[in-house]
């Protein structure tokens, strides 16, 4: 359903001069499972799915969404996608089922189809309390509803969260994780972004760990967890961190001495 193949993005920083924020990156996720992409702030995880969304172009390598080509096909991917993130803004004017109706209509559903699938979304959702309030009144977790039905209205095969539930109440937390559960269990195929260990042994069903734009390694993690001799999910992803940092210290060091003055 996704099938990314050494996937890089570059780009020119005023400050630092060139940054490569992906380097030739490669994992494929399936419909049906739920595939996390797990590292710290600034890892690249952000900008591989922005690629995947189409919102940003690739410099490097393939990546495919439900059978169509970021590039080549991007309104294609887009029809095919839903994406969530923790920052999501709303319309305020608008009431829950009028921004809803406005999306569904974006992605080229109109009459009995659209109220349809809306109010089977908003019941699945449990938003038909609210569907006549303004974005402007609601909580943070009925805003958080909204957006997850914004995504969901054109039943796409694939959905995209990046980071969903950053800055949310336990509560609100909890509800949208089901949520993304019970959309693996109908079928679709998800990317789950995160950098909470506790989200990924709940949800993922395979991971890929992300530092400094480079995968580290992926697979299920009780795989991971017998590779790396480290059971605890915490403990091996910062595992993985330092030993790539020592890495690119030992990197760093070497191309240093390759300029170090000749002794007399």
């Amino acid at each position: 359903m996704i099938q990314i193949r050494a996937l890089s993005k570059s780009f020119v920083d005023l400050q630092r001069g060139p940054v490569t924020a992906l380097d030739a990156v490669s994992f494929e996720a399936r419909p049906g499972e739920i595939f996390g992409l797990l590292g710290p702030n600034g890892a690249g995880k952000t900008t591989c799915l922005r690629i995947l969304s189409t919102v940003l172009k690739p410099t490097g390598g393939s990546a495919t969404v439900a059978g169509y080509d970021v590039l080549q096909d991007p309104a294609e991917v887009r029809r095919s996608i839903g994406f969530l993130s923790n920052n999501t803004g709303l319309y305020d004017r608008m009431t829950a089922w009028e921004l809803v109706e406005h999306f569904g209509r974006l992605y080229g559903l109109e009459g009995r189809s659209l109220r349809e699938r809306m109010e089977s979304v908003f019941e699945t959702l449990r938003m038909t309390d609210f569907r006549d309030s303004l974005c402007s009144t609601m909580s943070t977790g009925q805003r958080q509803k909204v957006s997850i039905a914004r995504a969901l209205v054109h039943d796409p095969p694939v959905l995209i969260f990046d980071e969903p539930t950053a800055g949310l109440d336990v509560l609100v937390a909890r509800a949208v994780l089901q949520t993304v559960a019970d959309l693996r269990d109908a079928g679709k195929c998800i990317i789950f972004s995160t950098h909470i260990m506790r989200e990924v042994e709940k949800l993922c069903d395979r991971v890929a760990i992300i530092h400094r734009g480079r995968i580290l390694d992926q697979g299920p993690l009780p795989e991971l967890a017998a590779r790396h001799d480290e059971p605890d999910t915490e403990e091996l992803f910062f595992k993985l961190i330092e030993q790539d940092e020592a890495r690119v210290a030992g990197s760093e060091n070497r191309s240093e001495s390759d300029f170090a003055p000749l002794a007399a």
